[in-house]
């Protein structure tokens, strides 16, 4: 699967503009901005044309126990229960833990819906692994990926948002009106108690 993933990225016309930064086995990646189901293909032949095998995403614990669960797994998946949100970041963080090599890909935002506000559950899983968070984005206008240089959360939560939105900001989803440009001017988009991580 991974020779098809990256020939599809090869012949679909996309490329990425900057490289995955060397020597970081263990990463939060924030990938945005999140409008279409089609981020997700996109982001399995991306993973395979960088060849970050061990890059993985979160998934409710019902799509892994049903006929195509499989699948999910087979593609990276890892089960949680979106349920409990207290214990959530610690389960994510164990996986880390756990693991020689575990990036974790999660969309920011958390839907392909617009969004007033960016979620802070990936803030809080890199905050407690002690793990970098890198910023890639999916411009559909360019066809091109962008990856911003590592960095960890530290004591301005509102400063780190500002600059993650700044980039992300002008970057062109499959649905434009769908990103994150209107956050730019939105302080409010810096606060959220909403401290959970995104599970598709």
């Amino acid at each position: 699967m991974g020779w098809f993933w990256k020939t599809a990225f090869r012949l679909s016309g996309w490329r990425v503009r900057d490289a995955y930064p060397k020597g970081i086995d263990k990463a939060v990646l924030i990938v945005a901005p999140h409008t279409s189901a089609w981020d997700f293909p996109l982001g399995l032949a991306a993973r395979s044309f960088l060849e970050l095998e061990h890059t993985h995403y979160l998934g409710k614990e019902e799509l892994f126990k049903g006929p195509f669960g499989f699948l999910f797994r087979a593609t990276g998946g890892y089960p949680v229960n979106r349920f409990n949100k207290e214990k959530m970041v610690d389960q994510v963080v164990e996986l880390f833990n756990t693991h020689d090599k575990f990036i974790l890909a999660l969309s920011p935002e958390g839907t392909r819906k617009k969004v007033e506000r960016l979620r802070t559950g990936f803030y809080h899983i890199a905050k407690k692994a002690g793990v970098p968070i890198v910023m890639v984005g999916f411009d559909f206008s360019k066809k091109e990926i962008s990856i911003a240089p590592p960095f960890f959360a530290g004591q301005d939560e509102a400063a780190d948002f500002k600059k993650i939105i700044q980039f992300f900001a002008p970057i062109k989803g499959k649905i434009p009106e769908l990103g994150l440009a209107h956050l730019q001017v939105q302080e409010s988009a810096f606060h959220n108690s909403d401290n959970h991580p995104n599970a598709i």
